[in-house]
């Protein structure tokens, strides 16, 4: 049986990618225990610790990260760029087969963005189609940090030969949270119906980024539902990984 390592497995997609994994043999890594997750306790930052968990597995998704947009620099690269590189060395050392990483819709966000000085991304009136082999444009040094992710997958993937997913995840929410958004602006609103991941579509596409057969060696792929209001295009997700999401944010919205 293969054996799954996550990374950030108590975070909102850790914990989506564990139910999605139900069945599989996972092996879950948090910052710090809690008491609904039985998991191995370690920060990313820390290589030896992290190298001695990930031995004998054969996937690991790589989810721990700051996760804030407004995160500064020094955090982004202690967390984000040097923790990912550790994963990647990792999964070099013991031949582990595939690393998912989360990437992020923040590594193109200043595409389409409404005001590029603003730290809030909002979307334009008229979105362009984004698609995974366009350049980076990072909104922020948390996207920077998701853009030298892929980047560093890239390089495992081409001098060492493992399998990488990029995952740039949307805005993953709840069918609650998804209607708390309507009620701000309508450029924030409409960016989160752009950006929308269900759950159950978290679910989907993360199992889908575990164990599809991957058509190359590195896969660049979005991942939000398939909201009317998108421009993250879908297409090599659908292609790559199978996917084929559910939910729909327009359709969640007008059914109350």
């Amino acid at each position: 049986m293969t054996r799954i390592a996550v990374t950030g497995a108590a975070g909102n997609v850790g914990r989506e990618t564990l139910a999605a994994l139900d069945g599989h043999d996972v092996t879950p890594i948090t910052h710090s225990e809690h008491d609904d997750i039985d998991s191995e306790v370690c920060d990313v930052t820390e290589p030896d610790a992290l190298s001695d968990i990930l031995a004998g597995h054969d996937v690991v998704v790589h989810l721990a990260a700051n996760p804030s947009p407004e995160a500064d620099w020094r955090s982004t690269v202690d967390v984000n760029i040097e923790g990912t590189r550790n994963v990647f060395e990792a999964a070099r050392e013991h031949d582990i087969d595939r690393v998912v990483f989360a990437s992020s819709n923040h590594a193109v966000g200043m595409y389409n963005a409404d005001d590029p000085a603003e730290t809030e991304t909002i979307v334009t009136g008229h979105a362009h189609p984004v698609y995974p082999d366009d350049p980076a444009r990072p909104d922020s040094y948390y996207g920077v940090s998701k853009v030298t992710g892929e980047a560093l997958g890239t390089y495992f993937a081409d001098r060492h030969g493992i399998e990488v997913v990029n995952l740039r995840i949307g805005w993953l929410l709840s069918e609650d949270e998804l209607r708390e958004t309507q009620t701000g602006s309508d450029e924030h609103a409409r960016f989160s119906r752009a950006m929308w991941l269900s759950p159950g579509d978290c679910r989907d596409v993360m199992h889908a980024a575990v164990t599809a057969e991957l058509p190359e060696r590195t896969i660049t792929a979005h991942a939000t539902s398939r909201n009317d209001d998108r421009f993250l295009s879908l297409l090599q997700t659908e292609r790559a990984l199978g996917y084929r999401p559910r939910d729909n944010a327009n359709e969640t919205l007008d059914s109350r």
